[in-house]
């Protein structure tokens, strides 16, 4: 019998605990779905939400140009010695023949694979001239990075590298991290590690050594740019905190762009060449060779497409929202009834949709505040339009600039009203929508007026019986041997 107290009453506790523990998702949304249906005192009507496609492997979808042209092995054939060992001269590059072909796709193919496959350069026969390659990777389209960039090379790491980014197609570059042996002697600049960065100096570019130790580390293959590194300066040591870091990004557009490329170019600047001088005698021990890199990350669409197709050779946005283009950029024709506007990440965990809106109709988004302070995204029956007479605008240009849709974002699903006030959502208010409206208000962000959601929710009937009946079998307990 008291057997099965015990049980029961474990039973009891663990249904206590249960009711009583909030339970937060793993991720602070993952913004998949841009709209749904939904019914509302206007009938069945669309909920509109951010949302932007799922991060994938980006290297299926680039082209690949190394500079010089001909800077692959094997046309001329030739015979490439061991770096740690002068004397093991096995490995023949024959570009005419498969099976000892290095072309530049097998940094890309699937790994796993034996004997490894890999790309391969020259040797170094022109030393003392420098041995100089620039691997450049370009999607046609804007892509946002969400985790590490590596590089696993076949011959040692190299002695000197940059990794290079664009944002305009390759037109214009910006280093994105130094390498070398020795940052002072090679770049002139300190060495650093991403864990010297701070939030405040994250877009800082620095020059590490971590990634180009000699031969001696030959086990130790792969070049890492941090991204992930970078993003938890914001959301913590694990991600957790995914929100601050997506209040960050969405408000601070000098950090979304880091984050953002079109073209990434790998400058190879020195090769391996171990813990001795240059082996003048024997060059064909120093080259580069790369059996995989990896860029994960997505399409950028402006949180206005949770898809990207790949289609004649080309990466584009599925949009939604009355948005087209590349990127959807611009507002549909018929549907540029306000200027056009990202997606916003806030509030957390749908954000807010900044749709475009039908020509000479001016629709008002009528937020429909949740009890968790959010605001749903809906569309709703055409109003008129605020008014754009001549004097409304005199009277705005003489005051301060206090939002748009670039940099001074409001925040929080606010929305900009002629660069001169934000229109907040009604659980928010300050300058930019950044304050709970609860602080403000008696008994805090706590209180059951608030408009914000307690950390605990109230007890329920159910559990308020549950823990009734467990304090008397509690008391009832107290009063039986302990055999147990």
């Amino acid at each position: 019998m008291h057997f099965h107290f015990a049980l029961m009453l474990q039973a009891l506790w663990t249904g206590v605990c249960q009711a009583a523990m909030q339970h937060y998702p793993a991720a602070w949304g993952h913004y998949d779905v841009c709209k749904s249906q939904i019914y509302s005192d206007e009938g069945l009507t669309w909920d509109y939400m951010a949302c932007q496609p799922e991060a994938a492997d980006m290297t299926q979808y680039l082209k690949v140009t190394l500079d010089p042209p001909n800077i692959t092995c094997g046309d001329p054939p030739e015979t490439y010695c061991a770096l740690e060992n002068p004397y093991m001269c096995n490995n023949e590059c024959d570009a005419s023949t498969e099976e000892l072909a290095h072309p530049p796709e097998l940094m890309f193919d699937i790994e796993g694979r034996n004997p490894t496959t890999f790309w391969q350069s020259t040797s170094w026969k022109k030393y003392p001239k420098a041995l100089l390659v620039n691997i450049t990777l370009s999607w046609n389209k804007t892509i946002e990075l969400t985790d590490d960039i590596i590089l696993t090379f076949e011959s040692g790491r190299p002695e000197q590298m940059v990794l290079e980014k664009s944002l305009d197609y390759g037109r214009t570059w910006q280093p994105y991290q130094f390498y070398a042996t020795d940052c002072l002697d090679a770049f002139t600049m300190e060495p650093k590690t991403v864990q010297d960065l701070t939030q405040h100096t994250l877009l800082d570019i620095i020059c590490t050594e971590d990634y180009s130790r000699g031969y001696v580390w030959k086990y130790d293959k792969t070049v890492r740019f941090e991204i992930k590194d970078r993003f938890a300066l914001f959301a913590g040591p694990r991600l957790h905190n995914m929100a601050s870091l997506y209040g960050q990004l969405d408000t601070t557009k000098n950090l979304r762009d880091f984050f953002t490329i079109t073209d990434l170019r790998v400058r190879l600047l020195r090769p391996a060449t171990g813990a001795t001088m240059v082996d003048e005698n024997n060059l064909s021990r120093y080259f580069y060779a790369i059996s995989d890199i990896k860029v994960q990350g997505r399409c950028k669409c402006n949180l206005h497409a949770n898809s990207c197709v790949y289609d004649k050779e080309k990466l584009s946005c599925e949009c939604e929202h009355n948005t087209t283009g590349p990127d959807c950029g611009r507002c549909k024709k018929n549907y540029q009834g306000r200027a056009w506007s990202a997606g916003s990440y806030l509030p957390i965990p749908k954000g807010t949709a900044n749709i475009c809106i039908p020509n000479n109709i001016g629709p008002v988004i009528r937020p429909n505040v949740s009890s968790l302070g959010v605001a749903n995204r809906k569309e709703v029956a055409p109003q008129v339009a605020l008014s754009t007479a001549p004097s409304v605008h005199v009277a705005n240009s003489k005051r301060a600039r206090v939002c748009d849709n670039e940099l001074l974002r409001c925040q929080n699903g606010g929305e900009c009203v002629n660069n001169v006030r934000c229109n907040c959502p009604s659980a928010y208010t300050g300058l930019q929508c950044e304050k709970p409206r609860c602080e403000t208000e008696l008994g805090g962000c706590g209180g059951p007026d608030s408009g914000q959601a307690p950390l605990m929710a109230p007890p329920s009937p159910r559990l308020l019986l549950l823990l009734l009946l467990g304090s008397a079998l509690l008391r009832e307990a107290s009063c039986w041997p302990a055999v147990l």
